[in-house]
C-alpha cells in the first residue's frame, strides 16, 4: 500500500515576481505530515482552483500521498496497474536490444534476486531453485521466454499470478525489503559489494522505467538511505607471479594434451602484453605485427632479428556470454574494446618472448577459417572451459602445494595483473601503462597501488639526500 497521511495544512497563495520584476506567478504551498510541497501557476485563477481542491480533499478526510503530496484519489483513477512479474519482463524486453549480452545477464540476475520480495503467497509455490532458474534463464530473457519447456512454463504461470502490483513498491517497507533481498545471498548474508551495487543500479533503472510508464509517481529507491560496504579494487599482490613463475606456468601449459600447445601463446599474450582473455580470444593474424626472420649471410640460416619487438593492434573483444544471451546464438559476443568507442584501436607492445610464441604458433597452427589464432581442438570458437581446465592443471603442476593453495595466479586474468605490475615496476610512466592496458591513469593507480614495489625505498633515499643537503 502507498504511504499516506491525514495531516494536511494548506497555506495562502503567494504572488511572486521574477528577477526582472516583470512576470508574476502564483505559488500554492501546502504540507503533508510536515513536508512542504509547492506548485506554481501562471494565472491566479488556476492557483486558486488548485488550492480549493486541496482544501476540499483535506476537509473531506481524504488521505494524501506522502510520495506526491496530493490526494491519493487524484492519481488512482489515472494510474494503470501491472503486476511486478509482468513489469519485470517488460523492463527486460525494453533493455534487451541496446544491452550487451553480459548486461542482459546482469539484468536477469538482478530481477531474479529481487522478485521473491514481491511474491503474494506460497499457495502451490514451486521449489525456490526452480523459480530462480525459470526467472534467470527464461522469464527475463527476451529471446528464450516463449520457448520455455512445459515444466518451466508451469513455473512461469505461477509467477504471473503470484506477484504484487508494481504500485506496492511505493511503500517504504516494500522497496527496502526488495533491495535487501536483491543485495543478499541465498543464505541471507550480504552479497559481494560489486554485485550489490550492480543490482541496486539495475533496480533503480527499472523503477525509473516504472515512473515513465506511470505505474508509480516517483522512484522510491532514489530517496532510500542505502549504503553498501566500501570495497577496494586493488589487485592482491599475492596473486601476481614473478617472471620465473610465469615461465614455469607457460611451460606447463604447453605440456598439457591435447590443447596446451595451441594455448601457450594465448596465455603468453595475457602475461607479456597484458591482454584481457576476451581480447586474446579475438586475436587474428591481422592484429599481430611481428618482425620476419632474417637470413644469416654467413650460415644461410633464418634467424630472429636483433630487435624482435612487435605490436598488437587490438580492435575488438569477444567476452563469453552464452548462446541464449547473444543475438546470433554464438557463445561470445563481439564488442568494442573495454572503455573504448566502436572502431578505436589500442596498440600494445609485443616483447621478444611473446613474438617467439606467436611465431611458433603461426608456424604450427596458422589461423582458423575466421582468421583467429586460437580455436578449440575441433575448430570453432575457443571455449572458456577449455583454457580454464588447461590453466588449472598447469598451475597444479608448476607451483608448489603452498602456492596452489594461495591466490597466486588463481585465474588466467591474474597474468594480466602480473604484466601491468611488471610495466609499472620497470618504471614505465603510468600514462603509457594506462594506454597499453586500456585503463584511465586514475583507475590504473587505484587498482595496482599495492603492486608497485621499490618506490618506498627510493622515496626514503631521496628524503635522506634532501636532509643531508640541508
Amino acid at each position: 500500500m502507498e504511504s499516506t497521511t491525514y495531516s494536511v495544512r494548506v497555506y495562502k497563495t503567494e504572488a511572486r515576481k521574477n528577477a526582472a520584476g516583470k512576470v508574476t506567478s502564483y505559488r500554492v504551498e501546502w504540507a503533508t505530515a510536515g513536508k512542504r510541497w509547492r506548485s506554481t501557476f501562471q494565472k491566479s485563477a488556476q492557483a486558486d482552483a488548485y488550492r480549493s481542491k486541496l482544501l476540499i480533499a483535506a476537509r473531506e478526510g481524504e488521505p494524501f500521498s506522502l510520495l506526491t503530496g496530493e490526494p491519493v484519489s487524484w492519481n488512482r483513477a489515472e494510474r494503470p496497474e501491472m503486476s511486478w512479474y509482468d513489469f519485470a519482463c517488460k523492463f527486460a524486453d525494453f533493455k534487451w536490444k541496446a544491452a550487451s549480452a553480459k548486461y542482459r545477464q546482469d539484468i536477469a540476475r538482478a530481477l531474479t534476486a529481487a522478485t521473491p520480495a514481491m511474491f503474494t503467497s506460497g499457495e502451490g509455490k514451486p521449489l525456490d531453485r526452480d523459480l530462480r532458474t525459470a526467472m534467470r534463464r527464461w522469464a527475463f530473457n527476451t529471446k528464450q521466454r516463449n520457448d520455455a519447456p512445459e515444466e518451466t512454463a508451469n513455473v512461469l504461470a505461477w509467477l504471473a499470478k503470484h506477484t504484487r502490483p508494481v504500485s506496492d513498491i511505493t511503500e517504504a517497507a516494500t522497496v527496502r525489503a526488495m533491495l535487501d533481498t536483491a543485495t543478499s545471498r541465498l543464505n541471507g548474508k550480504p552479497a559481494a559489494t560489486s554485485t550489490a551495487r550492480r543490482h541496486k543500479t539495475i533496480l533503480q533503472n527499472a523503477l525509473d522505467y516504472a515512473v515513465e510508464l506511470k505505474l508509480i509517481d516517483s522512484n522510491p529507491i532514489r530517496s532510500l538511505k542505502w549504503k553498501p560496504v566500501k570495497v577496494t579494487y586493488e589487485v592482491d599482490r599475492r596473486s601476481v607471479v614473478n617472471p620465473t613463475q610465469a615461465r614455469r606456468l607457460l611451460a606447463e601449459v604447453e605440456a598439457q594434451n591435447p590443447s596446451g600447445k595451441r594455448l601457450v601463446a594465448f596465455f603468453g599474450a595475457l602475461y607479456y602484453a597484458g591482454l584481457r582473455p576476451e581480447e586474446a580470444v579475438n586475436l587474428g593474424g591481422d592484429n599481430i605485427v611481428i618482425p620476419e626472420l632474417e637470413k644469416n649471410a654467413e650460415t644461410g640460416q633464418m634467424e630472429e632479428p636483433a630487435d624482435d619487438w612487435g605490436e598488437l593492434h587490438l580492435t575488438a573483444a569477444t567476452p563469453f556470454a552464452g548462446r541464449e544471451w547473444t543475438d546470433d546464438g554464438a557463445l561470445r559476443e563481439k564488442r568494442a574494446l573495454k572503455h573504448r568507442e566502436e572502431g578505436v584501436i589500442r596498440i600494445v607492445p609485443c616483447p621478444p618472448p611473446l613474438t617467439k610464441l606467436f611465431r611458433a604458433h603461426l608456424a604450427e597452427f596458422g589461423t582458423g577459417p575466421d582468421g583467429r589464432l586460437f580455436a578449440g581442438i575441433r575448430g570453432g570458437e575457443l571455449p572458456y572451459i577449455t583454457y580454464r581446465r588447461v590453466w588449472i592443471r598447469a598451475r597444479e603442476n608448476a607451483l608448489t602445494d603452498k602456492e596452489v593453495r594461495s591466490p597466486l595466479a588463481k585465474r588466467p586474468y591474474d597474468l594480466r595483473h602480473a604484466c601491468v605490475s611488471t610495466w609499472l615496476n620497470a618504471g614505465v610512466p603510468a600514462t603509457q601503462v594506462a594506454e597499453w592496458a586500456g585503463h584511465s591513469v586514475d583507475v590504473l593507480l587505484k587498482i595496482y597501488a599495492k603492486c608497485i614495489v621499490g618506490q618506498e625505498e627510493a622515496a626514503r633515499r631521496r628524503i635522506t639526500g634532501a636532509l643531508d643537503d640541508g
